[in-house]
């Protein structure tokens, strides 16, 4: 049965434009060692022209809004594509940061004290130190890369904050002071615990994708029993949000001991230095076999569906 061709889409509209472009020039190149490719650059919130359910499987570098929430998927759903990675439902409900901390609580996972509100009904400071102290994270409840974060540490900081928040819904939560983790799942089964470790101290978007800003530990300095418990919530938080194909998962261990959850990615950075790929490297998995192995089981989805349809 003839391979399909794999149509990567990067670009798109939201904050994470730039990011995407070069995760999706990576993964083309690596595809194309194994698969005929298209590439089509997402310029809008709508398909591209030119995709054949019956000729295309679609591999996704978009990030944040409408390329990571669902809104594409739901597209490509539609169109009757298929498509890598995480369906629609799980899609959207991953961007939601709050819905994604209560559905890994329900699981035993431990997640950070917060509180969600929308932009037209900003609590006020005094409620928030009352409840957490002064020292909290301020962020947007859906968006990725660290876009909008803002790490408070005196009343007025928390005040200047809140006024300029305009629409939205963002989350205040305690601060947790630790080492921030990331753990690749592929498959349902979660890979090597990559250590992040900014030099400013914050994990913000320069720190990320600013050469030098951060140093990465792959894999992380840990025992082997925390290893495994850090790798066991990673797949309880992928299976429980009902994520498919891969991911990534995010904590932080804080200087209490515990585990936090902080989020799921479920269409992540994807350059070859990007924290999913170093992941696999732990495990031995180089980004070439990486990106064929996330791609694999959307194109027997493929295979599954044409032969159902010709018996």
């Amino acid at each position: 049965m003839d391979s399909p061709v794999i149509a990567v889409f990067s670009g798109g509209t939201s904050s994470e434009r730039e990011v995407s472009l070069g995760s999706g020039q990576a993964c083309a190149a690596a595809l194309e060692k194994s698969f005929r490719v298209e590439r089509f650059q997402i310029d809008a919130d709508a398909l591209p022209a030119g995709l054949d359910p019956q000729r295309h499987v679609v591999f996704s570098t978009l990030h944040g809004t409408f390329g990571e929430d669902g809104g594409m998927q739901r597209l490509l759903d539609a169109a009757g594509m298929h498509y890598a990675g995480c369906d629609a439902v799980s899609s959207a409900l991953t961007m939601d940061k709050t819905l994604t901390k209560e559905t890994a609580a329900a699981k035993g996972i431990k997640v950070i004290p917060g509180v969600t509100f929308p932009a037209a009904k900003k609590p006020r400071p005094e409620q928030v130190i009352e409840q957490f102290g002064e020292r909290v994270v301020v962020k947007p409840n859906a968006e990725g890369s660290s876009v909008g974060l803002n790490l408070v540490g005196s009343r007025e900081e928390l005040t200047r904050v809140l006024d300029v928040i305009q629409n939205g819904r963002w989350i205040i939560e305690r601060r947790i002071f630790g080492r921030e983790l990331a753990v690749g799942v592929l498959n349902g089964r979660a890979m090597g615990v990559v250590e992040i470790r900014p030099k400013s101290g914050v994990y913000d978007y320069a720190s990320k994708y600013t050469k030098g800003m951060t140093n990465y530990l792959a894999p992380a300095p840990l025992d082997a029993a925390l290893t495994q418990k850090i790798q066991a919530a990673a797949q309880t938080a992928f299976a429980a949000c009902g994520c498919r194909d891969y991911a990534r998962v995010d904590f932080i261990l804080g200087d209490d001991h515990e585990l936090y959850l902080l989020e799921i990615n479920t269409l992540p950075g994807m350059k070859e230095t990007s924290l999913l790929p170093m992941s696999a490297r732990c495990e031995g998995i180089d980004f070439t076999a990486l990106v064929k192995a996330m791609v694999t089981p959307a194109v027997q989805r493929f295979h599954a569906a044409r032969a159902s349809r010709n018996p």
